[in-house]
């Protein structure tokens, strides 16, 4: 309640409503309004309230983001975009391949980027939004480094690729908790003590390098 107090600013009229769901896994997600889940099995590696918060803070800053209605407006222009250029070749067989690249090339030149910066943006505003919200920004930190740990455990532990770094969703963990270390500085300038919400909630800018801020907007979890 805590977190969509100061994120409401951002989101005015949302209608807020928080689920857990009966699931073993390791996930989260947030529709377009103010609607979140929270996967039960990601409270294994949450931990502790603070480490809900930065899941909750996460979630709540795509719908404060509106990343929800920007991916669904760029789906639909690429997809214009490919029923044209496919609609100007005659044979059926050109057609299909024009629609095959176009598709490929897309995916990887435009969506899977944009998902990234996304995830990167929702992390930052997260951040600050649990730091205004009376939660130690620093327990993002080590939230992380436990969702990078129960990654590695899922996976065998073996080591991220170039190949699965470039076609992720999601920044790879190590990337991720490096970018949160440095925006720590900034979070604590809004962090007031265990339980304080800040008396005046000031909407974060997006990290550097970021651009501006119906179907989930965002599943926590990397998918590569």
């Amino acid at each position: 309640k805590r977190i969509a107090a100061v994120a409401s600013k951002d989101l005015p009229g949302a209608q807020w409503e928080f689920v857990v769901f009966d699931s073993p896994e390791a996930n989260a997600f947030c529709l377009p309004g103010g609607k979140v889940g929270v996967y039960s099995g990601i409270l294994a590696v949450t931990k502790d309230e603070a480490g809900l918060a930065t899941v909750i803070g996460h979630e709540v800053a795509h719908a404060a983001a509106h990343h929800g209605a920007e991916r669904m407006s760029e789906e639909t222009l690429l997809q214009t975009g490919g029923q044209v250029l496919s609609g100007a070749a005659t044979d059926p067989k050109m057609q299909a391949l024009i629609s095959t690249a176009y598709g490929a090339g897309t995916t990887v030149g435009r969506t899977l980027p944009h998902s990234r910066k996304q995830e990167s943006e929702a992390d930052h505003i997260g951040l600050i939004y649990m730091a205004q919200a009376g939660y130690n920004p620093q327990e993002a930190v080590n939230f992380w480094q436990r969702f990078s740990a129960y990654n590695q455990q899922q996976s065998g532990g073996g080591q991220t690729s170039w190949l699965q770094k470039f076609m992720s969703t999601h920044p790879v963990d190590a990337d991720r908790i490096a970018a949160l270390k440095n925006e720590i500085p900034e979070a604590l300038r809004y962090y007031k003590g265990p339980g304080v919400v800040a008396p005046t909630a000031v909407t974060p800018s997006a990290p550097a390098g970021s651009g501006a801020a119906g179907t989930p907007s965002n599943i926590i979890g990397r998918k590569p």
